[in-house]
C-alpha cells in the first residue's frame, strides 16, 4: 500500500519515472527491513510509514518499526568481495545508492527510525 500511494504522489505531482522508480525500491527495501530484521516477522508489531513530498524540493520516507533497534555500521559491505556471493545484506547499500541522504536513528518506542531523502532538484548529496 505505501508503494502505491508513493506511485500516485510522484505521478499526480510529475515526478520523473526513474526517480519513482528508485525511490520505490527504496521504500521496499526500508520496508523488507524493518518487518524481516527490525520486527523479526512477528505479527503483532506494526511498521509506521510516512511519506512526505515537497514539490520542487524533496521527497522524504520516514520507516520506523518496534524492533530492537539496529546498528547500520554492524552490516557487512556487500560489495567485498567476501560478500559478493551472500543472498542477503544489500538492502542497505541499495538505499544508500537510490536516496541522497539515509539516517538511522532510535525510534520512539525503542526500534528503529529510517529517514530517506530525495532531492528533487538534481543535486545529491554525500
Amino acid at each position: 500500500m505505501a508503494e502505491h500511494v508513493l506511485a500516485e504522489m510522484c505521478g499526480s505531482n510529475r515526478i520523473d519515472d526513474e526517480v519513482t522508480y528508485w525511490v520505490g525500491m527504496a521504500l521496499r527495501e526500508a520496508l523488507a527491513n524493518a518487518i524481516k530484521h527490525g520486527n523479526k516477522l512477528n505479527p503483532d508489531k506494526r511498521v509506521f510509514v510516512h511519506l512526505a513530498l515537497h514539490p520542487g524540493a524533496e521527497l522524504r520516507i520516514v520507516v520506523e518499526d518496534e524492533g530492537d533497534g539496529f546498528d547500520p555500521e554492524k552490516v557487512a559491505n556487500p560489495t567485498d568481495p567476501g560478500n559478493l556471493l551472500l543472498s542477503s545484506g544489500r538492502g542497505v547499500y541499495y538505499m544508500r545508492q537510490f536516496m541522497d541522504e539515509v539516517r538511522f536513528r532510535t525510534g520512539e518506542n525503542g526500534g528503529t527510525r529510517l529517514e530517506l531523502v530525495k532531492r528533487l532538484n538534481g543535486r545529491r548529496t554525500k
